[in-house]
């Protein structure tokens, strides 16, 4: 009997050797063993055994710790958990390799909640670079999934196909993100002005998200020069690539990033922007790949009318979706075209480009004997050091286009 102190807590009912809990909650079934095992309700569970052999070539088995059963109990139910925060980091290692072990995270039902618990816990541990570079589907089937890892600094979605309205726009720009994502590459996705505006939208008028970017690509997309403006909202930014754009170099792009963003170009290409070294580290790296092994031996006609399923729900329009479907991405065709091809721009030092601009100023503007034109010319002189300490100031909320009106009251 049951002290009726504990009426209101959690009650767990032992039963030939099955452990369960006296609530609306159903936990995991045990695995099914063979018919033997089935009449023979005495027979011990085999994974609370470890086998192994002695010297004399004799199987032999140990019993596993307590800790060792529990924890396996609770990866089968980690979709029951409410939280793991305030757990020691071994610990939350251990479950999560559990979890992986029993396939917990490929199951699309339950991985979504499994990964927020162990993101909001651990955070950057269970992934801090996730790099999809041109893995589209993949993107495409596990867009619920990733969302949950909140706590990323660098996210590659080079050549993912996102077009100008992606349900991932919204991710990139929430507050989950914020304090966290510091690189993000989203070149040849067939990005347009219009796109880019849609993506800057809740920074440039609610003024959150992205708040510690400090590098951009948007590479290999049809943008033009009017869609710089829209990054004058990234208050952190201080290197950005837009090779194989609409931008075309010379004076006059130099002269407007400087002026909206604070950025020069770069002589020769930033090694920040190599591809090649980015890749999906954390806990979840394997379960990452295990998501794209998976996805690789779907049937094949089952995973395009998957993806196209997928695609409607996402873009609205089954004209557009089989357009980007059939798009590759606006990748260059040789690498000696990428290299003349490459406009880099990074935020310099303060005072080497001060100095820089002084001396041209000093060229350009001969001086004059006249004392008002001294005194006109001193002040001038002030105001372009005190320009070139810091880049243009950014826009304020207020000041807002008709477009950008009208997008605010699509939200």
């Amino acid at each position: 009997m049951c002290d009726s102190s504990m009426d209101n807590g959690t009650i767990y009912v032992r039963e030939r050797g099955n452990l369960r809990r006296v609530s609306d909650i159903v936990l995991a079934q045990p695995k099914p063993v063979s018919s033997c095992r089935r009449t023979n309700p005495f027979v011990l569970k085999k994974e609370h055994f470890v086998f192994t052999y002695n010297a004399e070539g004799s199987l032999r088995y140990t019993t596993k710790s307590l800790f060792d059963i529990t924890l396996l109990f609770v990866a089968d139910n980690i979709h029951h958990v409410d939280s793991l925060v305030g757990f020691p980091e071994q610990i939350g290692d251990r479950l999560f390799a559990a979890a992986e072990e029993n396939r917990v995270f490929s199951n699309a039902d339950i991985s979504p909640k499994a990964l927020r618990l162990f993101s909001d816990a651990y955070g950057q541990i269970v992934l801090g670079s996730l790099c999809l570079r041109n893995r589209f589907p993949l993107l495409h089937e596990r867009i619920d999934e990733i969302k949950t890892f909140q706590s990323l600094k660098s996210l590659d979605l080079f050549g993912c196909r996102l077009g100008d309205d992606h349900e991932i726009f919204q991710h990139l720009t929430s507050t989950s993100l914020a304090n966290s994502l510091i690189q993000l590459f989203i070149g040849g996705n067939s990005l347009s002005d219009v796109g880019l505006q849609r993506l800057t939208a809740p920074i440039r008028m609610m003024r959150k998200g992205l708040d510690c970017l400090q590098l951009l690509d948007v590479s290999h997309n049809p943008i033009s020069e009017r869609a710089l403006r829209y990054l004058t909202c990234l208050p952190k930014l201080e290197k950005l690539d837009v090779s194989g754009t609409g931008l075309k170099l010379g004076s006059g792009l130099k002269t407007t990033i400087w002026n909206l963003l604070g950025l020069i170009c770069s002589d020769k290409p930033l090694d920040t922007f190599d591809h090649s070294r980015c890749k999906t580290e954390g806990w979840a790296e394997q379960v990452v790949n295990q998501w794209e092994t998976n996805s690789s031996q779907m049937p094949k006609l089952k995973k395009i009318e998957a993806s196209r399923t997928s695609a409607l729900r996402f873009f609205g329009r089954q004209k557009f979706v089989r357009e980007v479907l059939n798009a590759a991405p606006m990748v260059c065709e040789s690498e000696e075209e990428a290299k003349r091809e490459r406009l880099h721009f990074y935020r310099p030092a303060a005072n080497n480009h001060k100095r820089e601009k002084q001396v041209s100023y000093q060229i350009n503007h001969p001086a004059k004997t006249s004392w008002n034109t001294i005194k006109k010319r001193q002040r001038q002189s002030e105001r372009c050091d005190s320009s070139n300490h810091s880049p243009p100031t950014k826009r304020s909320p207020s000041d807002l286009t008709a477009e950008d009106i009208e997008l605010l009251n699509s939200y």
